[in-house]
């Protein structure tokens, strides 16, 4: 038995014993411990040294608001990481940790001698000690704080662990599974309504699994919470995820959760992910994440042993721990009497009671006094004392105006302090809501939701047992109601609970020796209270500006245990009220949260997964040749016995404009446009008119950024009044979807639009040449192709082979087109049936390649080819896309620049070589003077090259300054070798006037 056990105490499994180790040495727990209350049981608290000064740091938190002890754990081979919260990580046979931040040991690290030499260090000291001379900086200052800089150390191997994640929809999630939020979920549940119930520990109960005092319903807290977790366990409709952190809160009710599998297994299923990322979709979310204690703020309040009362409270009644022989207590706060008295109760002979209020209830002294505990009332603690961990501390009586009487020196082996508890609100700010402060508890709480959300318990500052199960039983219900649920609240009699009450002190008074004080308010970052009153001197009034000037409430705790201290001493900094100073931002993840949850699946193979079209096996199955384009694997040309890749793409360019080919165009971005406000969303987005563009037409878009440059384009197809089929790049489809979304949701929220991705949605068939419609005709039901009632630039809604299509007629390679749209289960049938019913007009599967030079041939582009982000639509000869009419869209306003409106600006143009048979370079720089000294002025480059069956000849595309007044002249190409002649040209090598469009 370890030597802090409390025997008769605690949740942990006494018959099943733990072995670990810690820096080397081996230690015993038991099944149910955390790696924090193990270490304390065998009555190790120094965990670590602190960022800055290298001070001695025990464990200060049992929760997920540690900021001390973190430590490097390794789980097997290749399985090390940094920086894992004690008090978190569950123990299990074998675990290997060690502590952080120290050389040569924890126990004597030569880093310490910053805490000597502290004056250096004040806040802001990176900004001014480093300085002059300005010489040093890169060579000496910059390597060495680099070199300091950080806790833990980085893996040095590949993760070899795998995680997963999965996609969720409920009625109503619930977040936190103490009291209210186990309230919430058994109303929620037993309406019918789908609930989720998550929680960050290995067990429900919360604040039930650490206190003793009240029963409920005529039951203990332990007795109900077991009846609760079972009649949850046996509703169908109820999904509880233990070890399941809620990381962060998004727009329209989507929650992330990071859900821990296997670590707190000593022999995981082979294969098994360590790690689940959820993302979850609720119609109505209930917080119930509880609060977090506050420090107190006195000189040496980061010692080891000197700790949270109510992490003392979890440590004795959760666990069976004993903090230490001889505890003492400071607090403004009645919740850390009750630990105390738990303790001596448990047979701990708690030392003294220290309250800064002079006034205490009376039901308080009187317990104290009957368990023998020594109450200083109106008291202060001004200092600790001990190498390694707190062997007394030093009392004072307050005697107004912030001064202290004598000192009393009280032996005590752990100091529980509590300066009350603070709402946890990051998931709620997360989503913007807005938090309102209350003066009386010196707490920010949650004030309007914008989302559809309500925040209950201590979470939202409903202290106590009886208020917590209410408003969990009001919101469950509430939340359940408008999930389209019949539910009712119930109620529940608690008894025996003790009212609580206490103020929030933001530092407690100083002696004599306050000059040498060090009074942490940010443990982590090693943050003084001097050092924000130091910033507040210095000129920095804002919360923020001082979080970032000291440091405060930044790094892996974002603040939990000290972002309400560090405000209140603020506010009396700048001699204004907590609200005006303002509330540093919370951002997810609530908690540090592992790199592979975030990857899951994608990584390896998986990290850039090759997508595939449904016609990709066929095309394989064939001889196709395959290049990657963007995520997608396309089919780049096929070969017949005998054809390298130049043969093979003349001859399925000379079968397009002969007669027939077939192309698959999968791969083209897809998106679909819904809305009374469809038209107009599209308007603002595109330079072209969409208002009077008819059902069952097409017209190709293009698409700006801001700054007027070309970002995409595509043809766009009217379904009905209210409904679009837009097309882009392959590349493009999901930053022109993301650009669209942004638009949406932050420019134009007015509007009634829904985009949806359908890219994956359609297989597409295109099918090119004089034959096409031949082809067609006897497959297709319901629309008519004649030329008169499905021309050029036209799309319509039927059935080809059977299956749903939607038809347009358009063409990217000059001939007469047309591409099938069926649903992607289809696409690879409708490709066969297509293939063997063209074998009559010589039909050729042609791939990529020749569908750059068929296009290319038409003078069309390709954005990110032809376009580098730097053309406009008049640069790239699209300047007839632009709408004149239209009173703005995306990018208009940059058009009107000087800038945009230079006659010598980069210009799409064609380019005929000298030499016929010379194939230029693509990307290959231009010149106008070959003859000029390196390095030359270059004007230009090469965008598109190549050999042309059709002309018999090459063609290029590419970009010159003042391209188009240049038509006739000659430029110069140098390649390896050497430099080829070039003639500029219009950029339409083939039908100029568009006949075959029709042929």
């Amino acid at each position: 038995m370890t030597s802090h056990r409390i025997s008769g105490k605690g949740r942990i499994d006494r018959n099943k014993t733990v072995r670990f180790s810690f820096n080397g040495e081996t230690y015993t727990g038991l099944e149910g411990d955390t790696l924090a209350s193990a270490l304390l049981a065998n009555g190790v608290h120094l965990v670590g040294r602190s960022f800055k000064y290298h001070r001695p740091r025990g464990i200060l938190s049992a929760g997920s608001e540690e900021p001390n002890a973190l430590v490097g754990t390794s789980r097997g081979p290749g399985r090390f990481e940094p920086n894992t919260r004690a008090t978190v990580l569950e123990l299990f046979d074998g675990l290997s940790a060690t502590s952080q931040n120290h050389f040569p040991s924890l126990k004597r690290d030569i880093g310490a001698v910053n805490d000597a030499l502290y004056m250096l260090f004040s806040a802001g000291f990176y900004y001014k000690t480093f300085m002059w001379p300005k010489s040093f900086w890169n060579k000496v200052y910059e390597p060495f704080i680099r070199g300091a800089a950080g806790l833990g150390k980085s893996p040095a191997e590949p993760d070899p662990d795998t995680y997963a994640s999965r996609f969720a929809h409920c009625d109503v999630l619930v977040v936190g599974a103490g009291p209210a939020g186990l309230a919430a979920a058994l109303e929620a549940g037993r309406s019918g309504a789908k609930v989720i119930l998550v929680d960050e520990q290995a067990e429900p109960g919360g604040s039930l699994l650490s206190e003793t005092d009240a029963g409920i319903d005529g039951r203990s807290g332990w007795e109900w919470l077991k009846a609760a977790t079972v009649e949850l366990a046996t509703l169908p409709n109820v999904t509880v995820l233990p070890r399941t952190t809620a990381i962060g809160y998004y727009h329209q009710n989507l929650v992330g959760l990071c859900q821990r599998l296997t670590d707190h297994l000593s022999n995981p299923p082979k294969g098994a992910p360590r790690e689940r990322m959820w993302k979850v979709r609720a119609r109505q979310v209930v917080l119930a994440q509880g609060s977090i204690e506050k420090p107190l703020v006195f000189d040496g309040n980061d010692r080891p042993g000197v700790m949270l009362a109510g992490a003392a409270r979890s440590y004795l009644n959760r666990y069976g721990v004993k903090v230490g022989n001889r505890p003492a207590v400071v607090t403004s706060h009645d919740s850390a009497w009750l630990a105390a008295f738990d303790l001596a109760e448990a047979g701990v002979k708690v030392a003294a009671i220290v309250d800064v209020r002079p006034e205490v209830a009376d039901h308080l002294r009187q317990r104290a006094a009957k368990l023998g505990i020594e109450v200083l009332a109106g008291w202060t603690v001004t200092g600790t004392s001990g190498r390694l961990r707190v062997a007394s501390l030093r009392a004072n009586p307050i005697q107004g105006g912030g001064r202290v009487g004598a000192a009393r020196i009280i032996a005590c082996d752990a100091l529980l302090m509590s300066g009350g508890w603070t709402p946890s609100l990051h998931l709620f700010s997360h989503t913007r809501g807005k938090l309102d402060w209350n003066e009386d508890g010196q707490m920010f709480l949650p004030g309007q939701a914008e989302e559809a959300c309500r925040c209950v318990g201590a979470g939202n500052g409903g202290f106590g047992l009886a208020t917590a199960l209410a408003e969990g039983a009001q919101a469950g219900a509430a939340a359940a109601v408008d999930a389209g649920f019949t539910a009712k609240t119930a109620s529940y009699r608690v008894e025996g609970e003790v009212p609580l009450a206490g103020v929030s002190n933001r530092e407690l008074p100083t002696d004599k020796n306050a000059s040498r004080a060090k009074a942490f308010v940010d443990f982590q970052n090693d943050v003084t209270a001097k050092d924000i009153r130091l910033a507040v001197r210095e000129g920095f009034k804002s919360i923020e500006h001082i979080k970032r000037y000291t440091t405060t409430g930044m790094a892996t705790d974002q603040g939990k245990t000290s972002n309400i201290n560090g405000l209140a001493i603020a506010s009396d900094a700048v001699k204004r009220p907590a609200p005006a100073v303002g509330l540093t931002t919370f951002r997810p993840p609530y908690t540090p949260t592992t790199f592979g949850a975030f990857a899951g699946y994608n990584r390896g193979e998986l990290f850039e997964v090759t997508r595939k079209t449904p016609m990709d096996a066929w095309a394989e199955e064939n001889g196709a040749v395959f290049e990657p384009v963007s995520l997608w694997r396309r089919a780049w040309y096929f070969p017949k016995p005998g054809e390298d890749m130049h043969k093979a793409v003349a001859r399925e360019c000379r079968a397009v404009r002969e007669s027939l080919g077939m192309f698959d165009a999968s791969t083209l971005g897809k998106i679909e446009i819904v809305g009374p406000d469809a038209a107009e969303f599209l308007n603002r987005m595109y330079t072209n008119p969409w208002s009077k563009l008819a059902p069952g037409r097409c017209r190709y878009g293009v698409l700006l950024g801001e700054d007027g440059f070309v970002r995409d384009d595509g043809v766009i197809g009217r379904l009905s009044s209210d409904r679009f089929h837009v097309t882009t790049t392959t590349g493009g489809a999901a930053r022109v979807l993301g650009m669209m979304e942004d638009y949406l949701q932050t420019e134009w929220p007015d509007l009634k639009v829904w985009l949806t991705s359908t890219t994956e949605q359609w297989a597409v068939v295109a099918l090119n040449g004089p034959n096409a419609r031949k082809l067609l005709e006897p497959l297709v039901e319901g629309i008519d192709l004649s030329e008169e009632a499905f021309p050029h630039m036209s799309v319509a809604l039927g059935r080809i082979c059977g299956v749903p299509t939607r038809l347009f007629r358009m063409s990217f390679s000059g001939e007469r087109g047309y591409e099938i749209n069926v649903p992607a289960r289809y696409g690879c049938a409708v490709w066969e049936k297509l293939y063997e019913a063209g074998r009559q007009y010589g039909i050729v599967p042609y791939g990529t390649e020749a569908m750059h030079v068929l296009r290319a041939e038409k003078g069309y582009i390709i954005v990110g080819q032809d376009t580098d982000g730097t053309q406009t639509p008049d640069d790239a000869g699209l300047a007839w896309a632009i709408g004149k009419a239209k009173p703005d869209f995306v990018g208009k306003r940059s058009l009107t620049r000087p800038d945009m409106l230079k006659a010598d600006r980069k210009q799409l143009v064609g380019l005929l070589t000298s030499d016929p048979s010379t194939v230029l370079e693509e990307g290959a720089q231009i010149v106008l003077d070959p003859n000029q000294a390196v390095p030359m002025k270059m004007v230009g480059h090469v965008t598109s090259s190549y050999w042309s069956a059709t002309l018999g000849r090459s063609i290029a595309l590419a970009v010159i300054e003042g391209g188009r007044a240049r038509e006739g002249q000659t430029i110069h190409v140098p390649m390896p070798g050497r430099v080829h002649q070039a003639r500029i040209v219009g950029t339409v090598f083939y039908d100029p006037d568009n006949t075959r469009l029709s042929a």
